[in-house]
């Protein structure tokens, strides 16, 4: 008689020992696009297409870190877990303060300005639409980009300048028309050129009661491919810094560009905050809003605001015919003389 033990095949011993050597392989491969992207944000590493544009799905990344986490903790696998645990603490450290209102919205006391930002898309955005929106929010200060003069034709007939009758206005075609319509009076300050094709209306805005007030329509070069990687950073280093002891300055518009990446925190050390992640709203998208579903939504528009501004509230609104939201914010001046 034979015995059952004998006739019970015997796997071979090192099987095993292969199976979770590949399962480590597999979970490291998991890991590591997570740790080298933490390490890129939080040092500010990223360079170059498609680093530059891949950043600004930060965001959504660390929410993704923590599938390779709970695989790790399962698979008790401690080296990985460790590691990608680092990482994802790490980038929701990065992420997570746009989701809360700062302890701090600065000065509730003061003129009160409200502001608007839309990119016109070619000058296609609905000009019926923004004009509503101005009327229904009681907009002061309104900053186009992408603006053309079918666009400034067309706003007008919409009613654009009963509401905003003062205006600083360069449009142009394609993308690097800028204006700046205000309640308020204003005074030219010109064009600020772009080495890239790219451009800014600035204007000197008069608010009874608040301080001097410089404005910008801030819109630099999109790095939309591998050419525009300089005129992105360089762009964007050529705004203008806050003066704490001068005229107030704030910068609206289509920034290209998401807190995550380095070459904007830079414009905010100038001495500005972002209107959206003061008031924990940093996280709500404007981009893209067209045909182009498949790419997760990012924030590339804001309100930027000298340190000395209080900000009470910011939303974001569809326009028809723009890949864009429009950014809309209840700010707070500083108190002056005029």
């Amino acid at each position: 008689m034979v015995s059952t033990a004998e006739t019970l095949p015997v796997a071979p011993p090192e099987l095993p020992r292969r199976r979770r050597r590949w399962l480590t392989a597999l979970l490291w491969l998991m890991v590591t696009p997570f740790v080298l992207w933490a390490a890129a944000r939080v040092f500010g590493l990223e360079s170059g297409f498609p680093t530059v544009q891949l950043i600004a799905f930060t965001p959504y990344v660390a929410v993704a870190s923590f599938v390779p986490l709970l695989v790790a903790i399962l698979t008790k696998r401690i080296w990985p877990a460790l590691l990608v645990a680092l990482a994802a603490i790490a980038l929701a450290a990065c992420v997570l303060p746009r989701w809360i209102a700062d302890g701090d919205p600065g000065p509730d006391q003061g003129p009160s300005l409200r502001v608007m930002s839309v990119n016109m898309l070619l000058g296609r955005a609905d000009p019926a639409q923004i004009v509503a929106l101005v009327r229904d929010h009681k907009v002061d200060l309104l900053a186009l980009q992408e603006f053309t003069d079918e666009a400034k034709a067309a706003l007008r007939r919409a009613g654009l300048d009963d509401l905003l009758p003062n205006a600083v206005s360069y449009p142009r075609p394609g993308v690097s028309g800028s204006a700046v319509y205000s309640r308020f009076s204003v005074a030219d300050q010109g064009y600020r050129r772009f080495v890239s094709d790219f451009g800014q209306a600035k204007a000197g805005v008069t608010v009874p009661g608040a301080v001097e007030l410089h404005v910008e329509s801030v819109h630099p070069c999109a790095p939309a491919t591998r050419s525009r990687d300089d005129c992105f950073v360089a762009d964007l280093a050529a705004q203008p810094a806050a003066t704490p002891d001068g005229p107030v300055n704030i910068l609206l518009g289509d920034f290209n560009a998401t807190l995550d990446h380095e070459a904007f925190r830079q414009v905010l050390a100038k001495g500005y905050r972002d209107a959206a992640d003061v008031v924990g709203a940093g996280l709500v998208t404007s981009w893209p809003y067209d045909d182009r579903w498949y790419i997760p939504g990012v924030t590339l528009d804001h309100v930027v605001a000298d340190e000395r501004v209080g900000v009470r509230k910011v939303s974001v609104h569809r326009i028809t015919g723009s890949d864009h939201k429009a950014v809309y914010a209840e700010l707070v001046l500083p108190k002056g003389g005029n």
